[in-house]
């Protein structure tokens, strides 16, 4: 991939959709991840107003850390780049408080995509004060191969300008763009469960992996094929595609005949 040409072609791009949608800047939530680094770092090469918003919700120190890096390094190398943070943790548990007890042992991903959800409310917020667009942070992997997002939380966004990249490429776009190596280095996470648990850990399967399977299944290849560890991963990917079509496809709309409407 040239990193430069890419890089200049988002930006471009970027750049172009906020003059025609007649905005003035974007909003970006960090999370001390690779994905919200590059994509903030693209914002920035626009010019355009860029505000960085970092949103803790009792979240792991490290990813705190990372984040605050890198909002200060994109800060001193442009001027167009602002930041505020928003600390939703009390906010989250009121929200968490308000419901009864529930006997049951499937509460914890429903809280956790509470989580993206009260992000995305606060990044529009944001958005519709400042007029400026909310851009998402999702790669090709996540958007498009297992669905790896909270639908209407990280998934409710305006534009999404690394979604045509995997995930390697966005790392190789990171190094390019001198995202600091703190989060080069650092395992991907969601940040949802306000623990270090990894992507992968909640996954199954690496990104490396998860890109080749893409790979394989857009080939037409299925898990009959392989064997051993290749044979799991091409199930795990199937199974989780399949799984999160409903995020990735329209929503769908009962269309009634038009003879009923007469």
């Amino acid at each position: 991939m040239n990193s430069d040409k890419v890089s200049k072609h988002i930006s471009q791009w970027l750049k172009d959709y906020a003059e025609k949608a007649a905005v003035k800047g974007f909003v970006v939530g960090i999370s001390g991840g690779i994905d919200s680094a590059v994509t903030s770092s693209l914002c920035a090469l626009t010019g355009l107003p860029t505000l960085c918003v970092e949103m803790p919700i009792h979240q792991a120190e490290n990813q705190v850390k990372r984040g605050k890096e890198h909002i200060n390094q994109l800060k001193k190398n442009f001027s167009n780049v602002d930041s505020t943070k928003v600390d939703l943790t009390a906010t989250f548990d009121s929200f968490k408080d308000l419901f009864p007890t529930i006997l049951s042992d499937n509460v914890e991903l429903p809280l956790a995509n509470s989580r993206a959800r009260l992000r995305m409310t606060t990044l529009y917020y944001l958005a519709g004060t400042y007029n400026y667009l909310v851009v998402g942070t999702g790669n090709k992997i996540e958007d498009f191969g297992v669905g790896f997002y909270t639908k209407y939380g990280d998934g409710g966004v305006d534009i999404s300008p690394i979604a045509d990249l995997v995930k390697s490429e966005v790392f190789e776009l990171g190094r390019f763009l001198k995202v600091p190596k703190s989060i080069l280095e650092a395992k991907p996470t969601d940040g949802l469960f306000g623990d270090n648990r990894s992507d992968e850990d909640q996954l199954g399967a690496s990104y490396d992996e998860l890109e080749w399977a893409m790979v394989q299944v857009n080939k037409g290849k299925k898990s009959s094929d392989f064997v051993n560890r290749e044979k799991e991963v091409i199930e795990i990917y199937t199974r989780l595609n399949k799984a999160n079509q409903h995020k990735m496809n329209p929503i769908p709309v009962c269309l009634i005949p038009d003879q009923m409407k007469v």
